[in-house]
């Protein structure tokens, strides 16, 4: 598996290859988020990136997201953490830090997240800013830590969904 199919495989909660609405919903209650937040992602992500990852022969409405497929749903605006296959591409996950993490080299602070969001936006694709500013606040709310720092292990695995596991784990074991 690639890193992006990695990354969508967390939501796949019975890991047929297909991500229902249900299990995104599900997916988002495990790692902390709340019903109504998670009921709305859910169906936003089942419409936006569902017909563009299902096949040809996937049956119809075509709301499922297939994890063969996901890279088919990558935005513009990103950090180019993933190539246009969906693997990842360690160079330009170092360039975020390097670039932006100027408090502590190995993690950044929410002024630094926005900085990086905004100097990789694509002027010329203004539909591609709002998917990481609403993917790279929800990573930073719960993934950051108490002094407000979202560290480099926690960064990486957003892009291979370890950290989804993760957050998971916390939240069963409190």
């Amino acid at each position: 598996m690639t890193a992006l199919q990695k990354h969508a495989e967390f939501f796949d909660r019975n890991k047929d290859g297909i991500i229902t609405a249900s299990e995104i919903f599900e997916g988002f209650v495990a790692i902390g988020c709340d019903a109504e937040f998670a009921r709305a992602t859910a169906a936003s992500l089942s419409a936006g990136v569902g017909p563009i990852t299902s096949p040809v022969d996937a049956p119809l409405p075509h709301l499922s997201i297939y994890v063969e497929y996901v890279h088919r749903a990558m935005h513009g605006s990103d950090t180019g953490a993933y190539d246009a296959k969906g693997r990842f591409v360690p160079e330009k996950f170092e360039k975020i830090f390097t670039k932006h993490a100027k408090m502590s080299p190995d993690a950044l602070t929410s002024m630094e997240v926005q900085e990086m969001i905004l100097a990789n936006r694509d002027p010329l694709d203004p539909q591609s800013w709002s998917a990481p500013q609403r993917e790279w606040g929800l990573i930073y709310k719960l993934a950051s830590d108490k002094q407000g720092f979202l560290h480099k292990d926690s960064v990486r695995g957003i892009y291979d969904g370890s950290v989804f596991y993760k957050l998971e784990g916390q939240r069963t074991s409190s």
